[in-house]
């Protein structure tokens, strides 16, 4: 499927997936999130980023286990682990680790084994 985002012409797969991961920016994330019925705020983002960061050190996107412990320790609004996953699930209408890879422009996960 070929989208027009912000004057760019990006390939993505049927379900939103980028074909080229060097293609993505915040406008693609924008684009993708609104098609999605989803308003991204700072968590979003901070999200998006770590899973970006996570792909590239990796070259596998985190598993929710990964979030919850890197995240989850580091964020004092949350008081354990549990809670920030609750969190993250309450965030996203779906699958959030499925989302977070669409929205940071990584491949589409595995399906757990």
């Amino acid at each position: 499927m070929t989208l027009n985002i912000a004057g760019r012409t990006v390939e993505t797969n049927y379900q939103g997936f980028l074909h080229d991961i060097d293609d993505w920016n915040e406008d693609y994330a924008k684009a993708i999130a609104e098609r999605d019925s989803l308003t991204l705020y700072n968590d979003h983002w901070e999200l998006i980023y770590y899973f970006r960061e996570c792909y590239r050190e990796n070259q596998a996107a985190p598993t929710m286990h990964q979030i919850v412990r890197d995240l989850g320790r580091k964020n004092v609004r949350f008081h354990e682990q549990k809670a920030y996953e609750r969190h993250i699930y309450a965030l996203f209408n779906n699958d959030p680790i499925h989302e977070l890879c669409k929205l940071a422009g990584l491949p589409m996960p595995q399906p757990d084994d």
